[in-house]
């Protein structure tokens, strides 16, 4: 009898985390950053994510996600080629910016702060993000914000008319 109860618990385990797991349906993954005192910026498609959050269950949460940096976006063209070449992203070399989590706290409400290992041209920072996460029904939505220094990755060199600090923007929405 012990061992039928015990399978059952082990059953109903890995059936739960199972459920967690998250589908990325939209994706929204934006920059900014201050060039020559205007603030501009612009985006990354295709967000990739293997996601298995439960707020109940925050140590076995994970979020592992990336981008194709081949994909940015600043609606120019020639700025888009020179952020794609070996002055900033080297996307030939470097084509994915990754962040994998490593731990996620629950502040209040749908407010969590995750920390996570962010990865661009092969160099990884640890990054505190703060973000919401709200479910409703079949249907789940993130949102978070933080900042970066562009240096500490080697994308650009240091520059009178170009911030050194960026913030990145990302909204998804997940089907459980």
């Amino acid at each position: 009898m012990k061992k039928i109860a015990l399978l059952l618990s082990v059953f109903f385990t890995l059936t739960a985390v199972a459920q967690v797991k998250q589908t990325v349906t939209k994706s929204n993954v934006i920059f900014r950053i201050k060039n020559m005192g205007v603030m501009t910026g612009g985006s990354f498609n295709g967000l990739v994510a293997d996601i298995k959050f439960d707020p109940n269950n925050l140590s076995a949460s994970s979020i592992d996600a990336f981008v194709d940096a081949r994909t940015i976006d600043t609606d120019n063209g020639l700025r888009d080629n020179h952020l794609k070449s070996t002055d900033y992203f080297d996307v030939d070399r470097y084509p994915k910016i990754s962040m994998k989590s490593v731990s996620f706290k629950h502040k209040r409400a749908g407010n969590y702060t995750g920390i996570f290992n962010v990865t661009i041209k092969n160099k990884t920072k640890t990054v505190e993000v703060p973000f919401t996460y709200t479910a409703d029904g079949s249907v789940a939505s993130f949102e978070g914000s933080f900042r970066i220094n562009r240096l500490d990755f080697g994308i650009g060199d240091t520059s009178m008319v170009l911030s050194n600090e960026a913030t990145v923007s990302i909204k998804l929405e997940t089907a459980k």
